[in-house]
Order: structure tokens, then C-alpha cells, then sequence
């Protein structure tokens, strides 16, 4: 299959790249520069030029695909709102290249877009939260409006995706300990993150791709969550700085934009995924990737 692949130089997008090929598939991903371009060219990949918000160029870059994979994201948190509705408009931009179509197209979201029922995990059968409530479920809703339409439009909710060098929202706890000089948690810090080794969730992005049943949602996660005090101790560790439970009340001030995140329990079980794709995470955890990153 040749694959469009948004977001083709981003962490996830450069690992998945070699992984689709190696499953013989091709791959022509989206880049806005010749520096990315050359980077694809030596993976393998071929060259779409162009800005994701182009939208009339990008649907060119559809055309000429047999298939989509969405992992491009604006992660400045300081238009968070304005990135989510612009993903939305994406998504539904490329969805009308690939309708009346059999062509898949797989979109990234977050673990967060799954609702909760309280006092468990939030599985992949949960009704998605509204982007009212959680702004990151536009992405949901616009694939879940392309699937209403029979596209095969299916959904990867990404939790903290990590290896040494990267780990999700993790990486900026890095930064702002690095910069605080103390690496911090709030309270308690039992509340947890999910996460899953990149190496693991490019094999789902792919599997996700191949499968493609409309509106179907996978979650890509092994570990079911993370204690928050674990991560800030790890990272604390590394740079050799205190790891240092905060109140709730001077939480803000500290994690500034982080604190959207920082408190909040981002759990999701993935077993459901596991067993519909026969996926079998056996990458190594967070806490490992965090304690062998070079700081």
C-alpha cells in the first residue's frame, strides 16, 4: 500500500516510516522542508512537500495514496485550543479525498479522549469524550464523522509514547526540572500516566492501518499507568536535582501549562487492543527509558 504520512520527520512519524516498509508498504510522507525531505529520502520514503494547513495541497498529497496516516500535531500549548479545531479541520480535508473510497485513514489522538466511568480504566469501547470537555477529542470526532460516512476512519490514542531520548509530556517535566532545579509532583503523586515504547506503537500504527475497520478505536498502551512520584524521581535522579511533592495550591505557578496534565490521572487499558490486533507490547517501560536517558 503507499501510505500518506503526516507528521513523516516527527518522533513517531520517523519511526514508522522504516516499519511500514519493512511490511513492504510505501511511503510518502509530508514534509515542510528539504532538510526533512532528505531525511525521508534516506529511510526510503518519497517526498510530498508542503504545510499541513494547506489544505488544498494536502489533499493532493491524498490523491496520491492508496491509504493515511495522521500523526502530525501542533504540541505548542500555548494555542492548544486553536491546534485541536485546526486537526479537526485536517482530518476532514483528507476524509473527503479518501470517500466513496476503500482507502484507510488512521488518525492520532490521546488516551484522554476516552471516557471514564469511575473507579475503572477507560477501554476502548467508552464513548468519546466531547471536545467541549477535552479539546484534543476533535481529532475523535472528526474520524468518527468520516466513519459515519463509511470511511474506514479509525482512531490511535496515544498515551505518554517513549523511548531514551523522548517520552511524551514526560520530556517537558524534564525541561522544567531542569530549569526549576527540582523535579516535582503534587501531592502525593499517585496519580499515573499510561505509556508504551515507540517501538511498540509504530507496530499498532501499522497494524491499525491494515485492519481498518470504520470507526474503530485502539489504544496504544502497555503500561496501564506510571505513578507521577515515580517519573519525578526517576528524572530527579538523572539530574541529580530533589524530587519535591508540591501543594495543589502552588502546583500552578510551578507547572505553569503543564498543570493541565500534571494532576490529572491519564490512564487507559489497551487489552482490548491488544487482542483485536494480536498486539504484543514488549518494548522496555518508562521508568527504564527515563533511568537510561543521557541527561
Amino acid at each position: 500500500m503507499r501510505v500518506f504520512l503526516t507528521g513523516a520527520n516527527g518522533f513517531i512519524g520517523s519511526a514508522l516510516v522504516p516499519e511500514l516498509l519493512r511490511a513492504g508498504h510505501q511511503v510518502l510522507g509530508l514534509t515542510r522542508t528539504e532538510e526533512g525531505a532528505e531525511a525521508l529520502r534516506q529511510l526510503g520514503a518519497d517526498v510530498f512537500l508542503g504545510d499541513l494547513l494547506d489544505l488544498p495541497n494536502l489533499r493532493k498529497g491524498v490523491e496520491q495514496s492508496e491509504g493515511v496516516i495522521h500523526t502530525a500535531f501542533n504540541h505548542d500549548f500555548s494555542r492548544f485550543m486553536d491546534s485541536c479545531q485546526e486537526d479537526r479541520q485536517v482530518i476532514a480535508a483528507m476524509g473527503e479525498v479518501v470517500a466513496g473510497s476503500d482507502r484507510p485513514i488512521v488518525v492520532t489522538s490521546s488516551i484522554g479522549s476516552s471516557n471514564t466511568v469511575p473507579g475503572t480504566l477507560p477501554v476502548e469501547d467508552n464513548p468519546t469524550a466531547s471536545s467541549k470537555v477535552f479539546p484534543r477529542a476533535a481529532s475523535d470526532e472528526a474520524a468518527l464523522d468520516l466513519a459515519e460516512k463509511g470511511i474506514r476512519a479509525v482512531m490511535v490514542r496515544n498515551p505518554q509514547i517513549h523511548d531514551t531520548v523522548k517520552q511524551g509530556l514526560v520530556s517537558d517535566l524534564v525541561k522544567l526540572a531542569r530549569r526549576t532545579g527540582k523535579a516535582a509532583y503534587i501531592g502525593e503523586g499517585t496519580n499515573r500516566w499510561s505509556a508504551t515504547n515507540i517501538s511498540d506503537a509504530i507496530v499498532l500504527y501499522r497494524l491499525a492501518l491494515e485492519s481498518a475497520t470504520p470507526g474503530a478505536v485502539f489504544h496504544a498502551v502497555d503500561e496501564e499507568g506510571v505513578a507521577m512520584r515515580d517519573i519525578a524521581q526517576t528524572i530527579a535522579a538523572g539530574l541529580n536535582v530533589p524530587a519535591e511533592s508540591i501543594s495543589e495550591e502552588k502546583a500552578p505557578d510551578h507547572f505553569t501549562y503543564l498543570m493541565k496534565f500534571a494532576g490529572r490521572e491519564l490512564t487507559a487499558s489497551g487489552k482490548l487492543t491488544q487482542e483485536r490486533l494480536n498486539w504484543k507490547p514488549t518494548g522496555t517501560g518508562l521508568i527504564a527509558d527515563l533511568a537510561a536517558m543521557k541527561y
